[in-house]
């Protein structure tokens, strides 16, 4: 046991660890490649149990967003906002798709992650854990980890007239 420790210095460390950077690839096979950027999420007052994270989401091949968990929110869902006779509707939906190439934009007035019962007031400047549960077809479906930063809760960008100091609220 005591020639353990020395067989493993010098070229032969390297050789171990060369073998497990080579192994890598293996590893990520059968899931889901999803670039995540600009993940922020909307600051909140005081006893405000509800936000929105927002995000762009693109996919190297036909993916799907299943679902968002994040360890600040009692109940996180994924919504859509649409315009139904003239009145904006919210509604959960059960998986996002993600085709191939194209950028999927979670922002404002659009797609976007409700965290819901939330644990404690979200600040400006904090950054809040989510984990997507992403999955490609025919592939076993897989985690992504993002911190998204906490912005001003009047920072809207995404929505036409709603961004920061251009918001007017009554």
């Amino acid at each position: 046991m005591s020639n353990l420790p020395k067989l493993m210095a010098g070229p032969a460390r390297c050789w171990a660890l060369a073998a497990c950077l080579l192994a890598a690839p293996a590893w990520g096979q059968g899931v889901a490649a999803v670039n995540v950027s600009g993940a922020w999420v909307r600051g909140t007052v005081a006893g405000q149990t509800a936000s929105g994270a927002f995000m762009e989401l693109k996919s190297a091949e036909d993916a799907v967003l299943l679902g968002v968990s994040s360890p600040v929110a009692g109940v996180v869902e994924l919504h859509e906002m649409s315009m139904d006779n003239g009145v904006m509707k919210m509604r959960a939906l059960p998986k996002l798709e993600l085709p191939a190439g194209k950028v999927v934009a979670l922002r404002p007035g659009s797609y976007h992650i409700m965290l819901m019962d939330l644990k404690r007031p979200l600040r400006k400047g904090e950054s809040v854990p989510l984990t997507l549960k992403v999955a490609s077809k025919g592939k076993q479906p897989n985690t992504i980890e993002v911190r998204a930063e906490v912005r001003a809760l009047t920072d809207m960008p995404g929505m036409p007239g709603m961004d920061g100091e251009h918001m007017h609220m009554h």
